[in-house]
């Protein structure tokens, strides 16, 4: 993972331990407080009446209190468990991210092996024909697929001049062209299907 992914990760998990953390506790004990507040008011006051202004006052006062403290209370539980779950599957994700990033060293460094010895293997034949280091150049990458157009334009020599050098390359491959050249190395070469 990368390190400003996990910048990232950090930020948000520091947001929403603001947003999560002790913000909504603090403020559903202080509408608690009010709801005790209110309710030991009106204990305290034994009113005559409940019709009064100010019981209805204070009664209202403590009903909306306490329905701000439930509703507070119940938000910052289930968003609490929906960070945790968000936080569980990050962590999943981030050890399959993990785990992919090994296969692929493994693979890379397996298919690097393969295509160093494949490599060795082209330079020996190269050498059993007795190409130059010019030679050479040319019909690698003639095997790669150039043109000699391209060839040309890679190497910076003349068309004309790889032309003769692929012409050279064949005579002493004894190959007929550039489909033989391949053919050469990569007939036996089987791809899994």
């Amino acid at each position: 993972m990368s390190s400003s992914h996990l910048q990232n990760v950090h930020s948000m998990n520091e947001e929403s331990d603001t947003l999560t953390g002790k913000w909504p506790p603090l403020l559903v004990f202080f509408l608690l407080l009010v709801v005790t507040g209110g309710v030991l008011d009106i204990a305290l006051d034994r009113p005559q009446s409940w019709w009064s202004m100010h019981i209805l006052l204070e009664v209202g006062m403590v009903f909306v209190s306490l329905t701000f403290a439930i509703l507070i209370f119940t938000r910052w539980r289930r968003s609490t468990a929906a960070l945790e779950q968000a936080r569980a599957s990050l962590a999943v994700t981030a050890q399959q991210l993990v785990e992919r990033q090994a296969e692929r060293d493994a693979w890379r460094t397996s298919a690097e092996q393969a295509l160093a010895g494949f490599g060795a293997a082209i330079d020996r034949q190269f050498g059993a024909w007795q190409l130059t280091r010019a030679e050479r150049e040319v019909a690698l990458l003639l095997l790669k697929g150039l043109g000699h157009k391209q060839v040309a334009a890679q190497l910076g020599r003349s068309e004309r001049t790889v032309r003769q050098q692929a012409v050279e390359v064949y005579r002493k491959a004894k190959l007929q062209g550039r489909s033989e050249l391949a053919a050469f190395f990569l007939q036996d070469v089987v791809l899994p299907s």
